[in-house]
């Protein structure tokens, strides 16, 4: 076995204190629900220095949220543009009509609109779909991916919250910029009374032999117990226990994991049953299934129970 001094379950729960038990340890902070009032467009949901997290306000923003996501996904990395996305340089789908947008705001970088005005610049987002919404249109973007009305059904008493199209502008990718947005989720959550977030995580990579140590790494260290399991829709569905335990080097295959996916794991994430490669992309996606009452204890005790941490 090539563990070193720990062995993969512990390595994970190294990085996920109590990452399988159903409540939190004595004394620690627990998620609640205050009675609070829904999250709206212009509320400031938390502050750092001159960074600001909140929802987009109006459609212009979630256009440059929208173009935020084509530099990172299209420019950056190995996303494949068709003519569209190409002629109008925003990465686009149905879905942005009715999501909430999740934006981090620099006051201390300007930018010139159309009209000469000058805006903070947009330099992180996150995409939120919540259950009653995505009833009301076409679903949650994730179900063409992983199967996951089954779960949905199995729990017709939790609220489910779906993230997606998470991105950060490449001088930004510091803790701050990191901590603000997940301030904002975590807000977002409290006051939408949300009990299970889920949502796509992307390995770079659209060939699973070349990422069968990583996708092992997950399948045996941190998929979802049965109450909590969806597997990849069956003519997408790519094995992820490609290699045995013991063959799994976990320093190496963790190392190797994006910082989102490690993040995911932090918070005490499940992972889905099945990967999916998306071509368009160039990833192969996992599902992430993080029940609110799952949270791992340090983060809701950072971020504080009523996500005061960093509040306006």
């Amino acid at each position: 076995m090539r563990q070193g001094l720990f062995s993969p379950r512990k390595l994970v729960r190294r990085f996920t204190p109590g990452f399988r038990t159903g409540s939190p340890a004595a004394g620690a902070a627990r998620p609640s629900h205050p009675q609070r009032t829904p999250v709206k467009t212009g509320d400031t949901l938390g502050r750092i220095g001159s960074l600001e997290v909140r929802l987009a306000r109006n459609f212009k923003e979630v256009r440059k949220a929208q173009r935020l996501r084509y530099d990172v996904f299209y420019e950056e990395m190995s996303a494949i543009a068709d003519a569209h996305t190409l002629a109008t340089r925003r990465d686009t789908d149905p879905f942005d009509a009715y999501c909430d947008h999740l934006l981090v705001v620099d006051h201390a970088s300007l930018k010139r609109n159309k009209l000469g005005r000058l805006k903070p610049e947009i330099v992180g987002t996150y995409r939120l779909l919540r259950q009653e919404v995505a009833d009301q249109h076409s679903g949650f973007y994730t179900a063409g991916e992983f199967d996951i009305q089954k779960l949905v059904d199995a729990n017709p008493d939790k609220r489910f919250l779906e993230l997606g199209r998470s991105c950060v502008l490449k001088p930004y990718r510091n803790k701050k910029t990191v901590e603000l947005l997940w301030h904002g989720i975590w807000s977002y959550v409290l006051r939408h009374k949300i009990d299970v977030l889920l949502g796509c995580a992307s390995i770079a990579g659209t060939d699973p032999d070349t990422l069968a140590e990583r996708l092992s790494f997950l399948h045996h260290n941190a998929r979802a117990p049965e109450e909590w399991r969806v597997r990849a829709v069956p003519d997408r569905y790519v094995e992820m226990n490609r290699m045995p335990a013991d063959a799994v080097d976990a320093r190496a295959a963790l190392r190797a994991l994006p910082p989102l996916v490690k993040g995911y794991l932090r918070l005490g994430a499940f992972i889905g049953d099945g990967a999916v490669v998306d071509q368009q992309f160039g990833t192969t996606d996992v599902l992430i299934i993080v029940p609110v009452t799952h949270l791992n204890t340090r983060y809701v005790n950072y971020y504080g129970a009523d996500a005061s941490r960093y509040g306006a």
